[in-house]
């Protein structure tokens, strides 16, 4: 995954580094703007099982910010945001590998250094009695549940470092 270019990010940021479960590390220009979901509209994509997205749709493509062709062969990790406790991520990935669905609030980093909010259900897709990918389906969150997962989240972070 590369780092994210200063020509593309809106306005002031601030420069992360991420270090990902598979050892790599990316920089990320994060802003403090938010991008409102859009009302009535599902977010949908597929990965394989290393995380990598198949299949994405068009609100996946609008609100993200990247094109379909940067999207597609990407890790999913590349919406990260570095205000994610890992402790979230490490949850997800230990119930889908289990073969449960998995739901929570997550916080996308944008292309444009952005980010949006989203509530998220992911689920293994099994075939023949084995896991083959996962689909995750994001809906709008409330309000209150984001403002109390951002508080939740600031102190898992806290607690990380």
């Amino acid at each position: 995954m590369q780092d994210m270019c200063p020509g593309d990010i809106a306005g002031n940021y601030t420069e992360h580094r991420l270090r990902y479960f598979d050892g790599s590390q990316r920089t990320v220009l994060v802003s403090e703007t938010e991008t409102p979901y859009p009302e009535g509209r599902l977010i949908v994509s597929r990965t394989d099982l290393e995380g990598v997205l198949t299949h994405v749709n068009q609100s996946f493509v609008d609100m993200a910010g990247y094109t379909e062709q940067e999207l597609i062969g990407a890790p999913h990790s590349i919406l990260r945001h570095p205000d994610m406790p890992k402790a979230a991520f490490a949850d997800l990935w230990q119930t889908v590998t289990a073969g449960k669905p998995w739901q929570g609030y997550v916080k996308n980093l944008r292309k444009d250094g952005g980010y949006y909010w989203v509530l998220a259900t992911v689920i293994p897709n099994v075939r023949e009695g084995r896991v083959v990918s996962y689909t995750s389906v994001r809906r709008k969150p409330s309000r209150g549940k984001v403002e109390e997962h951002a508080a939740l989240y600031r102190k898992l972070r806290r607690e990380e470092s």
